[in-house]
């Protein structure tokens, strides 16, 4: 059975987020994911994860003024600068917390600018902030995020986008994070995808559909994806990025034990 990273940026949300942690580790969980950490010291995350002994899988870049809708960073020809710093502030933060995969959003489609200017920007930045992260051993995930339902103007917004750019990028420690819900939005065929692409996957993340809610409660039929993962030799990591229906506790019975 592959192994499970809770999302605390969906769930838990009941408690602030340093208490997240706690509940994480008492409902099973031995790694953790989440949106965002810049809102806190490194010190004070590591801590929280050496007391939970809890393992930082994943975060992201800054991704702009996100209260402002931005969604990243790295597709906006006249933010390289701003995007290049954005690279040096993750970096510090994934050393502190021994963390080995970030993820890079890629940035809603400006008005007035032309697809090949931003296709060049994206793979320039991409491309620095790849070779940067090598030097301290992290890999650097690209994720193709819907449109249509949870992120309007979405530069990334397809699947054969995404394999395309992961190989226009050419670097080695450059993986495509798998969301399964996006990819059954977007593309479907997940089973197939999977078994085709796993050598160039990175990181997987879940939620059901409709709804982003947790497995068993939409159509996607998880037992089989997971067992799949496991005849394919998946040995990473599953974050669970879901809205729980209702509580988190209370929707944790798809969790395996």
């Amino acid at each position: 059975m592959p192994k499970f990273a809770a999302n605390l940026s969906f769930l838990f949300t009941d408690v602030s987020f340093p208490e997240r942690f706690k509940k994480a580790a008492a409902a099973g969980f031995t790694g953790v994911e989440y949106l965002f950490p810049y809102a806190w010291a490194p010190r004070e995350i590591a801590e929280w994860l050496r007391d939970n002994a809890l393992q930082q899988v994943l975060f992201n870049l800054p991704g702009g003024d996100w209260a402002a809708g931005e969604r990243g960073l790295a597709c906006l020809p006249e933010r390289r600068g701003e995007f290049a710093e954005s690279v040096e502030q993750a970096l510090e933060y994934a050393i502190q917390l021994d963390c080995r995969r970030l993820h890079c959003m890629a940035g809603l489609r400006p008005a007035g600018v032309g697809e090949a200017e931003l296709e060049a920007s994206y793979i320039a930045n991409l491309r620095h902030a790849a070779d940067r992260l090598a030097t301290f051993g992290v890999t650097l995930m690209i994720e193709p995020i819907n449109s249509r339902i949870d992120m309007p103007g979405y530069w990334l917004d397809d699947m054969a986008k995404g394999w395309r750019l992961l190989a226009a990028i050419e670097r080695a420690n450059v993986k495509l994070q798998y969301d399964i819900y996006h990819a059954q939005i977007i593309a479907g065929d997940l089973a197939r995808t999977l078994e085709a692409k796993l050598p160039h996957i990175g990181h997987i993340q879940i939620a059901d559909n409709p709804g982003r809610h947790e497995p068993g409660t939409g159509e996607i039929n998880f037992p089989f994806l997971f067992s799949r993962l496991d005849s394919l030799g998946y040995d990473g990591w599953v974050g669970c990025e879901y809205t729980p229906l209702t509580t988190t506790t209370a929707g944790l019975g798809w969790l395996p034990r």
